[in-house]
């Protein structure tokens, strides 16, 4: 059997976006904005840093810091002063402690199935994952600004699938996003598992996903469920 991750949201957190995990530190720093406000700056400084020279040899505490410095300035333009590193120190922290949680499954894991990650990211994924001591567990690591295919693009499950030698009944897409992550996955036969804190109330579509988790250590009794090829 192989198992696809998903990477930010997923092997970093207990299913909470960076985009809540930046706000949440934002807020705590004296920010005013709410989510709503919050998150189209966000997803700008995504795209920035995308293009920011020298990414994509920069490593997981790189990315964020290079990251919270864009958004700082995103919010500047709207009157709200906030240091970057107050953005990126707690949202490290806590992001490197749960990977380092999540390592021991994962080691566990990669001993009896094929893993791999599918992630839209900024060219640097691999740099990121050997800093948090991951990338040694993964067979394959799909990289979306090195393929040039972003999720949900079924063609970015597929350069993973190949290299696994796994075919789509007898693999799992773990994942936080259900419309990034499950939905294409699940309509190349993949089987699905979303992982979402208990509070998140966002209907998935009907028959999608497979199997709920609210923490990475609960994927290994889902995994024990009899898998048909």
């Amino acid at each position: 059997m192989a198992v696809i991750f998903d990477f930010g949201g997923t092997l970093d957190a207990d299913g909470t976006r960076w985009s809540l995990r930046f706000h949440a530190a934002y807020r705590k720093a004296g920010g005013r904005l709410g989510p709503e406000r919050f998150e189209p700056l966000f997803r700008e400084s995504d795209r920035q840093l995308a293009s920011l020279p020298g990414i994509r040899q920069a490593g997981f505490r790189a990315t964020l810091e290079a990251q919270s410095v864009l958004l700082c300035r995103l919010l500047a333009q709207r009157a709200e002063t906030v240091p970057p590193d107050t953005l990126a120190a707690p949202v490290h922290a806590a992001a490197v402690a749960v990977a380092a949680r999540n390592r021991t499954l994962l080691a566990r894991l990669a001993g009896d199935h094929r893993l791999g990650i599918v992630s839209n990211y900024s060219g640097n994924l691999e740099v990121c994952l050997e800093e948090l001591d991951l990338l040694q567990l993964f067979d394959v690591v799909i990289d979306s600004a090195n393929v040039g295919v972003r999720k949900p693009d079924p063609r970015i499950f597929r350069l993973a699938l190949e290299p696994l030698a796994a075919e789509p009944a007898a693999t799992w897409m773990v994942g936080d996003n259900p419309d990034t992550d499950l939905v294409p996955a699940a309509a190349l036969g993949l089987r699905t598992c979303w992982l979402a804190p208990p509070e998140d109330r966002r209907a998935p579509p009907p028959g999608i996903p497979s199997a709920r988790i609210a923490s990475l250590s609960e994927l290994a009794g889902v995994l024990d469920v009899p898998c048909t090829v």
